[in-house]
């Protein structure tokens, strides 16, 4: 969702719509895998809050506050999104969940060390690929566990799936356009080398994750 020129009832519609294509794509799977890596490296605590970046409606979070309850976690969640649209929705979509606030926030203004991990899901795609060390570096610097991306594996499998799935669910035009141009703009292995090489930061993983994703955790420091 690149262009937000139009806004108001199109893009809150095309949110909606995303919550369906993440549900087909199981788009939450990678970011809980990462959250659940980094829980485990700083020991288990029982308290553990995420920000979540470029969140939309934030509903990927659902399986983190599932994965919570299952564990005994004091979890604490943060959505944060540049769009009144998507503050909105996320507000909308969690009215009832006290463990969730939601902020309107610039990704480049946010506090330091501000949660213990923060995440992007299918959001730093959206950056140009010179931009993407000082977004991945302002991440780090608001976190203090560190950082999960979860973003698109670029293939054209995943982007043929994507525009029949997209065209399936909704006329949007942020759905019908910016479904596959998302998968046209993600993100291969030789793409996290590059991104490793430039934060010079050995202690990043990568892997392939199902379904066409790629989970990318950056270890800061223990709690």
């Amino acid at each position: 969702m690149d262009d937000r020129s139009a806004g108001g009832a199109e893009l809150r519609e095309a949110l909606q719509k995303l919550r369906l294509l993440n549900r087909v794509f199981a788009a939450a799977a990678p970011t809980l895998y990462g959250v659940k890596r980094l829980w485990k490296e700083a020991d288990k605590p029982r308290r553990f809050t995420v920000l979540d970046i470029g969140s939309g409606s934030g509903d990927v979070n659902r399986q983190l506050l599932r994965w919570a309850d299952a564990n005994g976690i004091d979890l604490l969640i943060t959505l944060v999104d540049i769009t009144e649209e998507a503050c909105e929705e996320a507000r909308l979509f969690f009215h009832n969940e006290p463990r969730v606030r939601v902020v309107r926030q610039d990704l480049f203004l946010l506090p330091e060390a501000c949660a213990d991990v923060v995440t992007g899901t299918q959001f730093i795609h959206h950056f140009a690929d010179g931009e993407l060390p000082r977004v991945v570096t302002s991440m780090l610097n608001a976190s203090r566990a560190g950082v999960v991306v979860n973003d698109i594996h670029r293939h054209w499998m995943a982007w043929a799936a994507v525009w029949l799935v997209a065209r399936v669910v909704s006329a949007n035009r942020y759905i019908v356009h910016d479904g596959p141009l998302s998968v046209a703009k993600g993100f291969r292995a030789a793409d996290w080398n590059q991104l490793r090489k430039a934060l010079d930061m050995p202690t990043m993983y990568y892997a392939w994750r199902p379904l066409f994703r790629y989970v990318v955790v950056i270890r800061k420091k223990s709690i």
